[in-house]
């Protein structure tokens, strides 16, 4: 549970995160926290509500939204997860998602870049920040990190297949054949990113990146990364995948792996499918507000940065 003082930072750090957005001329929306159905995404435990479902991510609706004409839009929103208890997890979470109209994966990363700078400058003069030099935006020091992490852009870039070809005991191919990519990436390659500047993990596998859009030039990796700092990630981000055949059969493998992980599927998401048909290039982005705040704060822990803690709460 925060203190005043812990509260008087986490509420300026979100309004520097809308001032950051809003000053780009980006259109701040919300969307319906509790939903009836959600995005296939076999990977993620959704907490239900009655009848519906607690949204995993506003990415449903605020797709619709950029389909509609939105050119530039962003939310910061509760999301739910089942199962998801941890040091850097809770099951009920505050998330920062944008989306660009015309963009890809790489305008993403500039933003994220962008981003971090601006919010350096903004609280590092304040109590409560001990990650940060007061006015700088030159360097991070998070909980537990013995150096500072450089934060000039532009920061490093590794490909997933590069990443476990140099931290991990296998080939990316042989951890998407045995069935140990996320157990892999967990254990080898991630404590290794983002250790002295933060880290663009990109280019993924096609299985891995069901909304995201295939590489010009490389149609067996899709256009995603995963932003690390100190070995912790903090966003996941990727061109969207516009082409409306291609989203079904994905979201039919994901129904699939649903299926089989003994699992209720959910119908798929056909209005969503048909307001993509009207969704030109566009690329779309999620970031970990409470992870972020971490870093800044300087704490171990994601319940110390939330102004309630579930074991606050009994």
């Amino acid at each position: 549970m925060l203190d005043v003082q812990g509260l008087r930072l986490r509420a300026a750090f979100f309004h520097s995160l809308r001032s950051f957005f809003i000053t780009r001329q980006f259109l701040e929306v919300d969307t319906p926290i509790r939903q009836p159905l959600l995005l296939p995404e076999a990977n993620i435990q959704p907490l239900t509500s009655e009848d519906a479902f607690l949204q995993a991510s506003p990415e449903l609706c605020m797709k619709r939204l950029l389909a509609l004409g939105c050119d530039r839009i962003f939310q910061i929103c509760n999301c739910f997860r089942k199962g998801e208890r941890g040091r850097l997890h809770l099951e009920e979470f505050t998330m920062l998602e944008w989306y660009r109209a015309g963009a890809d994966y790489e305008d993403l990363m500039d933003d994220c870049e962008q981003l971090l700078g601006f919010l350096l400058v903004e609280l590092g003069g304040m109590a409560g920040c001990g990650a940060l030099r007061k006015g700088s935006r030159d360097g991070l020091r998070p909980y537990g990190c013995d150096q500072i992490i450089a934060m000039q852009p532009p920061w490093d870039r590794l490909s997933v297949e590069a990443a476990f070809a140099r931290f991990s005991p296998v080939s990316l191919e042989q951890a998407l054949a045995s069935g140990s990519f996320d157990e892999l990436l967990v254990q080898y390659v991630e404590p290794s990113l983002g250790l002295e500047r933060p880290l663009f993990l990109h280019d993924y596998p096609v299985a891995l990146g069901s909304l995201a859009r295939r590489k010009d030039g490389a149609p067996h990796l899709v256009e995603r990364f995963e932003l690390y700092i100190n070995g912790m990630e903090l966003a996941n981000g990727f061109s969207e995948l516009t082409d409306v055949d291609e989203q079904r059969q994905r979201f039919a493998e994901e129904l699939r792996l649903m299926e089989e992980g003994g699992r209720k599927p959910l119908p798929m998401p056909e209005r969503f499918l048909e307001d993509l048909a009207h969704l030109q290039q566009a690329a779309g982005i999620a970031l970990g507000v409470d992870r972020l705040l971490m870093l800044l704060m300087g704490r171990r822990c994601i319940d110390e940065v939330v102004s309630f803690a579930p074991d606050d709460l009994a």
